[in-house]
């Protein structure tokens, strides 16, 4: 089975995440996507959930490596990576934390059917899958050790 590389983001703000409703997977998943040729999956990252939500982010778990020697440019360490399928194929997924610059401005584009803003307990909900459900718990104990 083709194993394509893909990106997402548990974005959260005020002690909630932003899921996304994929129009496509009828699913509520973080926002994110394929990484385009030539891409940094960081770069890909902020890309996607612009592109699905209007939302900049800034994406935490930055590298401490020092900027020294052959190195052009340190990247985030993601909070987490998985392989799951998507039907037809599998996504290897690195999933990045990430912090709202503008989380007013949150307009979703013509791919998705909703977006909303999920508490832990929302997380219960019958439609978060249980995957989704872990990484999102995951992601707000990531942020909680970051801070």
């Amino acid at each position: 089975m083709e194993t394509q590389i893909v990106v997402a983001g548990y974005v959260i703000h005020d002690g909630k995440v932003l899921l996304i409703h994929h129009r496509k997977l009828d699913l509520w998943l973080p926002p994110g996507g394929h990484i385009e040729p030539n891409e940094i999956p960081d770069d890909a990252v902020i890309r996607e959930i612009k592109e699905e939500t209007g939302l900049d982010v800034e994406i935490l778990n930055q590298s401490s490596l020092p900027m020294e020697g052959n190195i052009r440019r340190s990247l985030a360490v993601p909070f987490a990576v998985n392989v799951h399928n998507v039907g037809d194929h599998d996504h290897c997924c690195l999933f990045y934390l990430c912090k709202p610059k503008n989380p007013e401005q949150l307009k979703i584009n013509e791919e998705l059917k909703g977006a909303a803003w999920f508490s832990k307990e929302d997380l219960d909900k019958p439609h978060v899958t249980i995957d989704v459900k872990h990484l999102a718990l995951k992601a707000f104990e990531a942020l909680r050790k970051s801070h």
